[in-house]
């Protein structure tokens, strides 16, 4: 194993289903390369839950990962985040039935409101990534209660989102998901969200020359990328578990590697005015990483009259969910 300092991984949630198709591939060298991990196991501080973090750490070391350090299993958000270079906030109270968003968004709240105070114990070069929704508000709401951890070191995933509008793209095209790229995702992780298939490339070429159906683009297409991860429960009664695990693991490769020349991918990020989005919104962006730690929004992008409307909708629901936690940010 490398001799390189380990990177501590800190985990919310961890006893949960996204983070048992998560956790194996942190811990294996595919996220990190060669670097040892030390891999923090948060989860809510009962005697049946931390047991299970017990198991989970078990199958960890049971797999002989080479590059797998230490694991720590806790309930204490200050023991989780002490040196982490990274937190995964996967762990957030699932949106239940008949409950509405904004219910959501505020019994979400207070958790992220105290992670985001311990989040000050992190290492100096500190990433967050929130899983756990309504991502983009709990990402805000984290941030604003971590004075000591600039608000750009928070992001929410929109992953999972590019991935699926990848997907869609390469079927309808009749390619593989490799020849798809540059789709960004404008927004809210909502059904608001906005798939921009206007900027996006099949086999470098702009999707509305390789797909003549453009109909399918402006309607079917979006409308599939925003409602998959209710089709999803739907047809097998759970949610997007596996494929929200291998997004966050996309997510956070995406900001530790270069991104290549011409390439930009999805996340949200604090927004600096770019695009027309309102400073200080957490809203997905096309973004490139230096791939030390730094990112950039892609400046310059063409936005149609189509598209701005898809943004300005996604952006006002983003203005509408602060004002439902203002009392929430510090």
């Amino acid at each position: 194993m490398s001799s390189a300092k380990p990177i501590v991984v800190a985990v919310t949630g961890a006893a949960g289903q996204i983070c048992y198709s998560l956790l194996f591939r942190l811990a294996s060298g595919e996220t990190f390369g060669n670097r040892p991990v030390h891999l923090k196991l948060l989860d809510v501080d009962v005697p049946e839950v931390q047991r299970g973090l017990e198991g989970i750490a078990m199958e960890l070391h049971d797999c002989g990962f080479d590059t797998l350090q230490a694991v720590t299993c806790t309930g204490s958000p200050e023991v989780a985040f002490e040196g982490a270079s990274w937190a995964l906030l996967v762990g957030a109270k699932p949106r239940g039935p008949g409950m509405e968003r904004n219910d959501l968004i505020r019994d979400n709240g207070p958790i992220f409101t105290g992670q985001g105070r311990a989040l000050a114990r992190g290492a100096a070069d500190l990433r967050v990534l929130v899983v756990g929704n309504p991502c983009n508000t709990n990402a805000l709401i984290a941030a604003s209660n971590c004075p000591g951890v600039p608000a750009e070191r928070f992001t929410a995933m929109t992953m999972l989102d590019q991935n699926r509008a990848v997907a869609q793209l390469a079927q309808k095209a009749g390619v593989t998901n490799a020849d798809v790229s540059n789709v960004a995702i404008w927004g809210n992780h909502s059904a608001t969200q906005y798939p921009d298939f206007e900027n996006a490339l099949i086999g470098g070429k702009p999707v509305t020359e390789v797909i003549s159906d453009h109909e399918w683009l402006r309607g079917p297409f979006i409308k599939t990328v925003q409602q998959r991860g209710a089709a999803i429960i739907a047809a097998r009664g759970k949610s997007s578990a596996a494929s929200a695990a291998s997004a966050a693991i996309d997510h956070v490769k995406a900001f530790e590697q270069a991104t290549p020349a011409g390439r930009f991918f999805s996340a949200a990020v604090v927004s600096d005015g770019s695009y027309g989005v309102q400073k200080g919104l957490i809203s997905s962006f096309p973004l490139r990483s230096d791939g030390k730690g730094g990112y950039s929004i892609v400046q310059g992008l063409p936005v149609s009259d189509f598209a701005r409307g898809k943004i300005d909708a996604t952006v006002a629901e983003l203005v509408q969910e602060r004002e439902v936690v203002k009392d929430l940010l510090g």
